[in-house]
């Protein structure tokens, strides 16, 4: 007879827990914890994304300042200026002198602002 009642009891207590744990399974289904769930996780996500973002345009901003200053070192545009270097020079890079809008004798280039001209 204990025997009996010792498994008994096992099955009530097992039916039980696994009522219970049918039940929370169920209340997490329904379609408003779900909606809670996926906008919790949505969220979560979209600051992971945007600390990613951050990160990434301040990394892309760092070594960009980095570049350009490489290449102004490289360059000479960081060094100071010596007195003893000429100025500048301007040249035209193409000088086509079959083109009728050339001013002979001019030191740059110019051109006629006629608008008819190109009709």
């Amino acid at each position: 007879m204990f025997r009996r009642t010792f498994w008994f009891t096992t099955g009530v207590a097992a039916g039980v827990w696994a009522t219970t744990k049918v039940n929370r399974k169920l209340k997490q289904l329904t379609p408003e914890n779900l909606a809670a769930a996926a906008a919790n996780k949505a969220l979560e996500a979209g600051h992971r994304i945007k600390d990613r973002a951050v990160g990434f345009a301040l990394d892309v901003r760092g070594n960009m300042a980095q570049r350009e200053e490489e290449l102004g070192d490289a360059l000479g545009l960081n060094a100071s200026v010596d007195p003893e270097l000429p100025a500048p020079r301007r040249y035209a890079a193409i000088e086509n002198r079959n083109n009728p809008k050339y001013v002979e004798g001019s030191t740059y280039q110019t051109y006629s602002y006629n608008r008819n001209e190109d009709h």
